[in-house]
C-alpha cells in the first residue's frame, strides 16, 4: 500500500536536501556516508528531476525566490518542506511499478497538488528497512513563486497567491492522503485506506527509536558470537510494540471480554481500562494507561468487541475435532497452467524439457485436484456454476466500482467550482462596481478568473444549485466516497483474482479429461 509522510525543515541550507537525495546516509543518524577519502558517496540508483528552477541549482533558485520576497530569512522560519511517497514492495513485480514510473507519477503529483513551489523530485528503489519499496521524495521550497489555482486544501486567500508560503494543515494532509489513494486506484496499485486510521499507529519516534536499538542489540549479539556466548535476544522490541503483542496474544485465546480481560491481567499483569467508550491499557511499570488512539485502531473498543465476536463464533464442534478444522487456506500462487506439450514441440523444445514439463503437470494437476476438494466442488457442474456465479459478482463489484468513481467524479467537479466561485466572486463584484468605461480593461486584466466564476454561476444553476455547498461538507463527502472507493477497489480486485482462479482450474480440469466446455446452453441443459 503507498503511504504518504510529511517532515517539514529549518535548514537554510536548500543544498542538503539535494545532497541526502542523491548521495549514500545513514538512515539513522541521516549523516552522510563517506568513502576512505572522505568523498560523498552517490546512490546506486535514483531518479531526479527540479520543477519551477528553469536553468538553475533547486538550492539557488529558492535563494534567489527567497530573496526577492523577503522571506524565510529568519532561523525560526520553515524554510522547506518534505513529503515521501512510499509505494507497496509487491508492486514492483504484481503490478509492473518501475522507477520510471513511480518517478513519473511524483511528478505528476508535484505539479498538480504543489503547484507554484520550486521543488525536486527524486525517486530511490528501497526503503529504510530494505522491503523494496519504491519511494519518491518531493522537497518543495515552503515559498510560492507563482499564482496558482484554488485547490481544495487551500482554505484562505494567502494560500493561491506568489510570495506566500505553504500551510502542511490537517486538511491539507487527509487531503493529500486521498489523492495518494486515488492516484493509486487509478494505477491499478495496492492501496489501504488512509484516511481512517491504521491498525498499528507508529509514530515516527517510536520507528526511529526500534531502528537504533535494534542496531546496539545487533552490535552486542555480534560480539557475543565472536566471544562464542549465545544471544539471548534478537529482536528488539518497543514498550508499544510488546503491548501490541501481548493484546493479541490475549484476544487470540478469549471468547468473552470477562475473558480476555482475565488473561490480560494474569497472564501479562495489564489491566484493561475504559473512559468515555474507548480502551486503554495499564501495564506495570507505569502510572498513566497507554490510550488504545496510541496502539492503533487494531486495540480500540470496536475492534476488540468485533473480535471477540468473531472468537465466539469459531468454536470447534466435537465433530470438527481432530480434523484441520482451522488449516490455513490454499496458495493461490502455488496454481498454475498446465503446460501444453503438443505446443512446446512444435517450438521445438527438447525431451528433456518435455520430461520436467511432465512431471510439472502431474503436479499442477494434482494441486487442481486438492483445490476442487477445499473448495467442495466436486462434480463439473459445480464447477462451471461457480465460474459463472464468480464472473456475475465480479461484474457487480465492477459495477459498483463504477457507480462509486462517477459520484465521486460529480463531488470532485462541485468541489472544482464552489473554489472557483469562492476565489472569483470578490473580483467579480470588484468588476460589476466599475464604470462601463472600465470594466473592459479590467476584464481583460483578470480573465481566467473571472471566466472560471462565471462558469461555476452557470454551472450552479444548470444544476439548480441555490445554496452553495460548504468546502468542508464537499471535502467529508469525497473522503467518505473514496475510502468505499478503495474498499470496492479492494473488493473487485479479490473477486476478479478469484474467479481467474476458477478459470484456471476449469481450464486444468478440461485439459486433464481432454474434453472441450460446452456452450452456455448445452450446460444448462445437462
Amino acid at each position: 500500500m503507498a503511504t504518504i509522510k510529511h517532515l517539514s525543515s529549518k535548514n537554510s541550507d536548500y543544498g542538503a536536501a539535494e545532497r541526502y537525495l542523491i548521495f549514500q546516509h545513514n538512515e539513522i543518524t541521516n549523516k552522510p556516508i563517506l568513502d576512505k577519502d572522505g568523498h560523498l558517496i552517490p546512490r546506486e540508483d535514483y531518479r531526479i528531476d527540479s520543477v519551477l528552477c528553469g536553468e538553475e541549482d533547486f538550492a539557488i533558485a529558492c535563494m534567489k525566490a527567497n530573496l526577492s520576497y523577503n522571506k524565510n530569512l529568519s532561523r525560526a522560519d520553515i524554510k522547506s518542506h518534505h513529503y515521501i511517497i512510499s509505494f507497496d514492495p509487491r508492486d514492483a513485480e504484481a503490478n509492473g511499478l518501475t522507477m520510471d514510473r513511480a518517478q513519473a507519477l511524483g511528478l505528476e503529483f508535484c505539479k498538480k497538488h504543489f503547484p507554484g513551489h520550486q521543488a525536486l523530485v527524486c525517486t530511490h528503489p528501497d526503503g529504510h528497512n530494505k522491503s523494496g519499496n519504491i519511494h519518491v521524495h518531493i522537497v518543495i521550497n515552503s515559498l510560492r513563486v507563482e499564482q496558482v489555482p484554488r485547490l481544495p486544501y487551500m482554505d484562505k486567500d494567502c494560500d493561491i497567491l506568489p510570495g506566500m508560503k505553504h500551510r502542511c494543515t490537517a486538511a491539507a494532509l487527509r487531503y493529500l492522503r486521498a489523492e495518494v489513494m486515488e492516484m493509486c486506484q487509478r494505477e491499478g496499485l495496492y492501496q489501504i485506506d488512509l484516511l481512517n486510521g491504521s491498525k498499528e499507529r507508529i509514530t515516527e519516534k517510536e520507528y526511529r527509536a526500534q531502528r537504533q536499538e535494534q542496531k546496539k542489540l545487533d552490535e552486542e549479539n555480534a560480539r557475543l558470537v565472536a566471544n562464542g556466548e549465545e544471544p539471548k535476544q534478537t529482536k528488539f522490541e518497543t514498550d508499544k510494540a510488546i503491548l501490541r503483542r501481548q493484546i493479541r496474544a490475549a484476544l487470540a485465546k478469549a471468547q468473552t471480554l470477562d475473558q480476555f480481560i482475565d488473561i490480560l491481567l494474569n497472564d501479562y499483569g495489564i489491566t484493561l481500562k475504559e473512559s468515555r467508550g474507548r480502551y486503554s491499557y495499564l501495564t506495570p511499570d507505569r502510572a498513566r494507561p497507554i490510550t488504545s488512539r496510541k496502539l492503533g485502531d487494531d486495540f480500540s473498543k470496536d475492534a476488540i468487541l468485533a473480535a471477540l465476536e468473531k472468537n465466539a463464533a469459531r468454536v470447534v464442534t466435537p465433530a470438527q475435532k481432530g480434523s484441520n478444522a482451522f488449516s490455513p487456506p490454499h496458495d493461490n500462487d502455488e496454481l498454475r497452467k498446465l503446460i501444453d506439450l503438443d505446443a512446446k514441440r512444435t517450438e521445438g523444445k527438447g525431451e528433456g524439457y518435455i520430461q520436467w514439463a511432465k512431471m510439472y503437470n502431474l503436479k499442477m494437476k494434482a494441486k487442481t485436484l486438492i483445490y476442487l476438494q477445499e473448495h467442495k466442488l466436486t462434480h463439473l457442474e459445480d464447477l462451471y456454476d461457480a465460474v459463472d456465479a464468480a464472473h456475475e459478482k465480479t461484474k457487480e463489484s465492477l459495477a459498483n466500482l463504477k457507480a462509486i468513481e462517477a459520484e465521486l467524479a460529480e463531488k470532485k467537479e462541485r468541489q472544482k467550482q464552489v473554489a472557483a466561485y469562492r476565489t472569483g466572486k470578490k473580483l467579480y463584484d470588484e468588476y460589476k462596481s466599475l464604470p462601463k468605461k472600465k470594466q473592459q480593461e479590467f476584464y481583460e486584466s483578470n480573465r481566467q478568473t473571472l471566466m472560471l466564476f462565471e462558469a461555476s454561476v452557470r454551472y450552479f444553476k444548470e444544476h439548480d444549485i441555490k445554496k452553495l455547498p460548504s468546502a468542508k461538507t464537499l471535502r467529508d463527502e469525497i473522503e467518505d466516497l473514496i475510502s468505499k472507493k478503495n474498499d470496492s477497489y479492494n473488493g473487485y480486485r479479490e473477486t476478479k483474482a478469484h474467479e481467474k482462479e476458477l478459470q484456471l482450474t476449469k481450464d486444468n480440469i478440461l485439459k486433464t479429461l481432454e474434453i472441450q466446455e460446452p456452450k452456455r446452453e448445452e450446460k444448462r441443459e445437462k
